[in-house]
């Protein structure tokens, strides 16, 4: 719920926490709304000074550390927590601009950022430079600008025949600055209107590329609505914990919970945006104009739904004048506005994303060498075995394919595995092979299922059955499917009814198991059944290995709403299973259960199948839209914006576990949010279609796509549920 990962980040950002909380920033801002929307400095701007956070990321021979746009995101997010007031934002914004730039106007410039003075950042398509004998002269009203009233140091954008003219104003009668009634009552606000303004070439900045400018400014206010989020996430939970209303908390109806949990989801996705906004300020120029796009579309509209929800969920205490939550909101949709609005940025990700893909590669293509080496053996080894194998109708993976073989003899189709399965590849091991694989073009192999079974089997299971079943599995001579929801029981397992009997040699199961995929082509199944009806409904359950070949088991397919058959029902009828087939002691069900599901949502948390962008792609090409091109562009935007804030959910949360931190909400935010866009992105293209969407298209049904979308909004459990888990696991709200 923050940005900091790496240790030295964290320490800064608790740092500006205890400066924030010293200064009693809040209590200051009410007592000084009209100073602060006027232009004055806060009273604790000397002491912001003097502990340099204005100058953070400024080069050192201008007073500043010469940290990066990671570190001056960590400051901004805290400050943005504690909604610090006054020009902060600009001036850093102002004096990140200019450190790009050259010439002794940003010299100058960068010199007086760095003893303390203000700065604001004024633009806008209405102003527009002329040449003269003596340099330019500028006429126009710019947009509104933050910081501007009051600010020390002043640089203004104008247009010209030869593009971007960069400046620093001077004051003069030709230059002048109105101050705006702004939303935000903490921060100045107003327009620039210059006429005839005389602009000598001792004043151009020069050397500011249009692509570094937008993201430092996107990465910065990003960071700003990732703190505004995080305090009202902080604010509506710690309220709802306490509030109590019918003799309970509030924070124990489930409705409460759920708009509680979704503003973790919201809040971990603009954080997560902001994150790979700054980290890409070494990448190349597409890869910035990509996150820094995204950054403006996905976390800035995230800031004032989060204010929002959580004056919703104060009531009517959080929609008085004295609460704080107002203010924040202010903050939050001031800042949305002079970024730019959501249509812009979603059309603008759209036309970048024709060109360019976001890289989420976090290892040199120079690190470990001699595992790269390993790798590309394997790979000219298996380039010489045939494509073989018995493709299955539903996911499961080709059986008897030696190319398989190859890859499960080398350790490479679970190299997290512990040896002798795996290679016990940590996640700098685990990106350096997904590297290799994506530079031939190979999908990783995968289980299928076997990759929520597998680890609960290695963790729980004995060497017997580690040698029965793991490696064939990964040689996929074995295929997997799931026995776990029953008619009455889906989500609530643990209300399941399926009896296991205690009988000589093994256990005599009984029941019927619904929505299972791929049962008619498994060889094995995991089953969760009941083996002590009278302990209590968690502790009762068992897990068991079931072979599919069994007498009394009955596999029978479901037919979908889609017309497929890829889930099935199946019926145990007194089904024998041996001892050896028991995973660990009865009883211990519902924690192996646990394990199975955890690995089946960090599974499936990382890609989008209904609504992706190559959907969006193929509409576009074969123009099949009933819509304009600058819709279509728009709908392909937003869908690279989920899949982008998907990606960069999972990748900090490989991060995390790279800096030593525990996992965190990223595996049910990630189902929850996968889920979610996969529906909105769904519909998204059926908008595009218009009447074209009523008739099937054997080659693209995206209809039929659309109708499919229960498979993933009740997979691995429904978003409600993990909702349920967000709120109480990760949030500590009470149970109902």
């Amino acid at each position: 719920m923050a940005l900091p990962l790496l240790e030295d980040h964290r320490d800064l950002a608790e740092a500006v926490a205890a400066f924030a909380a010293r200064g009693g920033v809040i209590a200051d801002t009410r007592a000084n709304f009209k100073r602060y929307a006027a232009g004055d400095r806060p009273d604790s701007w000397d002491s912001l000074v003097n502990q340099g956070l204005h100058a953070v990321h400024l080069p050192e021979e201008y007073g500043g550390d010469g940290a990066s746009l990671a570190e001056l995101a960590v400051v901004v997010e805290q400050l943005g927590m504690a909604l610090y007031p006054g020009s902060y934002v600009p001036t850093v914004v102002t004096g990140g601009i200019l450190a790009t730039g050259s010439g002794s106007a940003a010299a100058t410039m960068l010199s007086e950022l760095g003893a303390g003075a203000t700065g604001a950042v004024s633009t806008g398509v209405g102003v527009e430079a002329v040449r003269t004998e003596t340099g330019w002269s500028v006429t126009g009203t710019s947009d509104p600008a933050l910081g501007l009233p009051g600010a020390d140091v002043v640089l203004v954008q104008a247009q010209s025949s030869e593009g971007e003219l960069w400046f620093r104003l001077t004051p003069a009668a030709t230059a002048v600055v109105e101050v705006e009634d702004g939303i935000d009552l903490t921060r100045a606000i107003g327009t620039l209107t210059l006429t005839g303004h005389p602009v000598s070439d001792a004043e151009i900045v020069d050397g500011l590329l249009p692509h570094r400018v937008e993201l430092i400014v996107n990465t910065v206010y990003a960071a700003e609505a990732s703190g505004l989020a995080a305090w009202a996430l902080r604010t509506a939970v710690d309220y709802v914990k306490t509030r109590e209303q019918f003799g309970r908390p509030v924070g124990s109806f489930q409705a409460v919970q759920h708009k509680a949990a979704m503003m973790l989801v919201r809040s971990e996705i603009a954080c997560a945006a902001a994150w790979d906004a700054a980290r890409s300020e070494d990448h190349d120029v597409d890869q910035q104009q990509l996150v820094s796009a995204q950054a403006a579309l996905a976390a800035l509209p995230i800031g004032i739904e989060n204010a929002l929800e959580c004056v919703t969920l104060l009531g009517g205490v959080g929609f008085t004048w004295e609460h704080d939550a107002h203010l924040y909101w202010r903050r939050a949709l001031s800042i949305a506005a002079v970024v730019g609005s959501e249509e812009r940025w979603a059309h603008t990700l759209g036309e970048r994303s024709a060109d360019a893909v976001r890289d989420f590669s976090f290892v040199d293509s120079d690190l470990l060498p001699e595992l790269r080496a390993d790798v590309r053996r394997v790979f000219a080894d298996v380039e010489l075995l045939p494509d073989d194998g018995t493709t299955a109708a539903s996911w499961a993976p080709a059986k008897g394919s030696a190319r398989r073989a190859r890859f499960a003899e080398a350790k490479l189709v679970a190299p997290h595995y512990r040896a002798p399965y795996g290679l016990g590849a940590g996640p700098k091991e685990q990106a350096v092979i997904a590297h290799e694989f994506a530079t031939r073009g190979w999908a990783q192999p995968s289980t299928v299922i076997g990759e929520w079974v597998l680890p609960t089997i290695l963790e729980h299971g004995n060497a017997e059955q580690h040698d029965r079943f793991v490696d064939p599995t990964l040689r996929a001579d074995i295929i997997w499917c799931q026995l776990f929801s029953e008619p009455g029981a889906g989500s609530d397992l643990a209300g399941l009814s399926t009896k296991a009997r205690k009988v000589d040699g093994g256990w005599i199961i009984s029941g019927q198991k619904v929505w299972n995929s791929g049962a008619h082509e498994a060889d094995w199944g995991v089953c969760l059944a009941r083996t002590d009806a009278d302990a209590p409904k968690h502790r009762g359950l068992s897990y068991f290995l079931v072979d599919m070949t069994s007498k009394g088991v009955d596999v029978r397919p479901l037919k979908q709403s889609t017309g497929k058959s890829e889930f099935n029902e199946v019926f145990l009828d007194d089904v024998f299973i041996p001892d050896d087939c028991l995973v660990s002691e009865p009883g211990q069900g519902w924690k192996l259960a646990a394990t199975t599901l955890s690995n089946e949502r960090l599974s499936m948390g990382s890609t989008l199948h209904h609504g992706s962008s190559d959907q969006f792609r193929t509409v576009i090409a074969d123009g099949s839209h009933d819509c304009s091109r600058e819709d279509a562009v728009e709908g392909l935007g937003r869908s690279i914006s989920r899949e982008l804030a998907l990606s960069a959910l999972n990748l900090r949360g490989v991060s995390a576990r790279l800096a030593d931190q525990e996992p965190g909400a990223e595996i049910s935010v990630s189902k929850v949010y996968n889920a979610l866009a996969q529906r909105e992105g769904s519909r998204d293209v059926l908008r595009l279609l218009g009447p074209r969407a009523a008739v099937v298209d054997p080659q693209a049904n995206y209809a039929i796509d659309h109708i499919g979308l229960p498979s993933i909004l009740f997979g691995g459990g429904t978003v409600e549920i993990q909702l349920n888990v967000i709120a109480q696991r990760v949030l500590g709200l009470p149970r109902s």
